[in-house]
């Protein structure tokens, strides 16, 4: 006795099935997780900066987190909760972000240079 075509070890339809059980609990693009593993809590010169991002806690993270990319281009976790990164986080917020709109998931704010 024969088996049907659609089981034979090299169909396209068996390929796909052990492929999506093999895929299951692979991680997906955009997954929600944090994406600061480690924060930087000495100051950081404003010249040095070019902006600032700031994500507010929920379900993607636990925390706040605040990145700051660099003029030289590279990116980093500051910590939210260190008096300068609060100073700046406090002046973001009160300065860009009008009382009557919702604020936004993840706001992308330049630094000033004055």
């Amino acid at each position: 006795m024969s088996r049907p075509r659609s089981f034979a070890p090299g169909s396209p339809l068996l390929l796909l099935l052990a492929c999506a059980a093999l895929c299951q609990d692979a991680p997906m693009t955009g997954e929600l997780q944090c994406q600061c593993l480690q924060t930087h809590a000495a100051l950081i010169h404003p010249k040095r900066i070019a902006n600032v991002e700031l994500f507010p806690e929920g379900p993607h993270c636990g925390v706040q987190e605040v990145i700051a990319t660099l003029r030289d281009g590279r990116e980093v976790c500051l910590d939210p909760t260190a008096p300068w990164v609060k100073m700046i986080t406090t002046k973001i917020l009160n300065s860009k972000i009008p009382v009557d709109q919702p604020a936004l998931a993840d706001t992308v704010i330049p630094m000033d240079r004055k």
